[in-house]
């Protein structure tokens, strides 16, 4: 009787543990899109101060990482058990669609900047490499700014992975939310300061391997790949920032879309008549909703900033 009830015991740990297992890879594919994005602009932080500091810069960013996570998992979760309790399920589909609008609005700001304010960008990027190679600035203040800001930054995207994360199981019992939000926020920091401290060491990786002394053909390759790395990596972090706006627009636009039952619908209808075409109509069905999704955010941000550009005329700001 006890080895029954021993195994019935293991067989329902290991229901719920393949359960979570599959709610986990679910979010973690809802919110690889704000992952995308919290990875570049991350890298772009930490980028810029002396290349012995570049790590110690990714680690204290992790740190607050960490504790950014500590506030808002607890957080999401309790807002999550009141809500059903009281029965006030509209609470994280509206915090959904706020983080949704969100996103859309910070890509399509993003974009903007880029085009409207191309001298003040070329200016700061200017100033911030003399400010590293000048002996006289302070070094530890300039680093302390840029962990500051980069913590920042990870608390607005770490609060977006969190409320997609709990969206993916919001009819779940609360005891796999908490299981599946945690596992999330510590995959989602692990392997983006992971992911991080590699990039921003690619160039020195290049120069150490471009140093290599000898004439062998292993040497050769060393130094062949890594003239490689140091010419490819400002182009891998222009690569990363693009990937990250649109993937801001399409997981937004996604969260909008299947928020919003007119567009949900119409997302599907469109996906339902390409799978009817012959050879093609397979790909254009899943590429469609993607498409339709990124379509959506891009709206939804120009909107969004001009509604706050708006706001800041009409509302005079503090001296």
């Amino acid at each position: 009787m006890a080895v029954g009830s021993l195994l019935a015991l293991l067989d329902d740990i290991a229901t719920i543990l393949d359960d979570v297992s599959v709610m986990t890879q679910v979010a973690a594919k809802k919110t690889a899109g704000v992952l995308g994005d919290d990875l570049a602009l991350n890298a772009q932080q930490v980028s810029g101060v002396a290349a012995e500091r570049e790590l110690p810069v990714v680690w204290a960013v992790a740190k607050g990482s960490f504790i950014n996570k500590l506030i808002l998992v607890p957080t999401a979760l309790l807002l999550s058990y009141f809500s059903a309790k009281f029965g006030i399920h509209w609470i994280i589909p509206t915090l959904l669609m706020i983080g949704g609008a969100f996103l859309c609005f910070e890509g399509f700001e993003k974009i903007a900047h880029k085009f409207l304010h191309k001298e003040e960008d070329a200016a700061h990027q200017s100033a911030l490499a003399h400010a590293v190679e000048d002996a006289n600035v302070d070094l530890v203040a300039l680093e302390k700014e840029k962990i500051k800001g980069a913590i920042t930054t990870d608390f607005i995207l770490s609060a977006e992975i969190i409320v997609i994360a709990l969206g993916t199981v919001a009819a779940a019992s609360f005891g796999k939310q908490v299981a599946v939000v945690s596992a999330i926020a510590i995959i989602m920091t692990v392997g983006v300061y992971g992911l991080v401290a590699g990039i921003v060491k690619l160039d020195d990786l290049g120069l150490h391997l471009m140093l290599k002394k000898g004439q062998s053909v292993y040497r050769q390759v060393q130094r062949k790949v890594g003239e490689k790395l140091l010419a490819v990596t400002p182009y891998l972090m222009r690569l990363l920032s693009i990937l990250g706006t649109a993937a801001m627009f399409m997981v937004g636009g996604s969260i909008i879309g299947h928020s919003i039952p007119v567009l949900h619908h119409f997302t599907e209808d469109i996906s339902g008549y390409l799978q009817t075409l012959p050879v093609v109509g397979g790909a254009l069905s899943v590429i469609s909703p993607i498409i339709i999704d990124g379509i959506i955010g891009l709206k939804v941000g120009a909107i969004c900033v001009a509604l706050f550009e708006l706001g800041k005329k009409l509302i005079p700001s503090k001296a």
